[in-house]
């Protein structure tokens, strides 16, 4: 089986394509499976690792709002997935290494969303989520044993984070990554503009903003419309046979640009959506504090994460990126909040 679908892969995908057979291996060599390419196992690990099953209950913009719809870190996601997949199968490259470095791109991140990462810089400058991500399925997943990842899928997990950066170089890949690895990075922009404005519209949050006229006109078209758009105009303008790497055409990466400007501007730092993230932030740099001064409850379990070494640091700062929004404000309550004493009737 596994055989056949390399076999696939010859003849179908881009002659630049990642091919699961060259694939340049593993930290920990494994026997092949016989069902399944390198790739496709690496998708499969991820999505039934508790890291991913954690996502579902990790922030993406609004902290656990009541309504329904809003996105969670889940979701974003699954949405990247999608996103990415429809174009590395438009474009014939390797849809399986798209899809799992999609899977596994925030495997890393913090309750509360960005919140929760500037209050983890606040004790460790150099953390973030992406690299955070590697270090979850390197060496945290599975009980710390790490998920034992492709080197291909590894890389498409960490050149994906772009902040307010350049969406893709003007002069090739992504720090020489590969094109699967650029499809992520594009997939995540793409993701996250399209939903968080939509979330932002049903929050009112944008009833009294002005969006450049290329975000208003975007925000006019139906949902799924805005992301029909925006794929076909990454597939309309990246000829692979032509060009070394992911072309967005003008009006896209304008779009894009705008947007997420936007987005920071009006959404990310609203007061009212600042005010609940400077809670949040609080909240974990109480917990880190409640840790710090007393880790072995936490952390000094026999096989856990002192007994093998690892700084407290580091510990501390897994065991919290680790939370899921709910969990980290059990664990304050439980730590931070006093009790309220009952002595029973008069």
């Amino acid at each position: 089986m596994r055989a056949r679908q390399e076999e696939l892969e010859r003849a179908l995908l881009h002659p630049r394509a990642a091919r699961a057979e060259r694939s340049r291996g593993r930290a920990r060599p494994e026997e092949p499976d016989p069902i399944r390419t390198a790739f496709q196992r690496d998708r499969d690990r991820v999505l039934h690792s508790k890291p991913f099953r954690r996502l579902k209950g990790k922030t993406q913009v609004f902290l656990s709002p009541e309504g329904d719809h809003y996105r969670t870190r889940m979701t974003h996601t699954l949405e990247v997935s999608q996103i990415g997949r429809t174009v590395a199968r438009s474009l014939r490259l390797n849809e399986d290494l798209v899809e799992a470095a999609a899977l596994a791109h925030d495997l890393g991140h913090t309750p509360f969303g960005h919140a929760g990462e500037d209050a983890l810089r606040r004790f460790v400058p150099e953390f973030h989520h992406a690299q955070q991500s590697l270090r979850v399925v390197d060496r945290l997943a599975r009980s710390g044993q790490g998920l034992n990842l492709t080197d291909e899928v590894r890389e498409g997990i960490l050149r994906h984070t772009k902040g307010l950066g350049p969406i893709l170089p003007a002069d090739g890949p992504v720090d020489h990554g590969s094109l699967e690895a650029e499809v992520v990075r594009v997939a995540d922009l793409v993701a996250y503009v399209n939903h968080d404005l939509d979330d932002a519209a049903r929050a009112g949050l944008l009833a009294d903003s002005d969006p450049p006229e290329a975000v208003a006109e975007h925000l006019r078209r139906s949902y799924g419309a805005r992301i029909d758009f925006c794929v076909r105009s990454i597939l309309d303008a990246t000829d692979l046979d032509r060009t070394p790497h992911l072309v967005l055409s003008e009006p896209l990466e304008r779009l894009l640009e705008e947007a997420r400007g936007f987005l920071y501007a009006n959404v990310y730092r609203h007061p009212l959506v600042a005010t609940e993230l400077q809670k949040a932030r609080g909240v974990l740099c109480a917990l880190w504090e409640k840790v710090e001064a007393d880790p072995g409850p936490f952390l000094g379990e026999p096989g856990g994460p002192l007994d093998r070494g690892v700084p407290l640091r580091t510990a501390i700062a897994d065991f919290l990126a680790g939370m899921t929004d709910a969990f980290a404000l059990t664990l304050f309550e439980r730590l931070v909040v006093p009790k309220r004493w009952y002595a029973g009737p008069w």
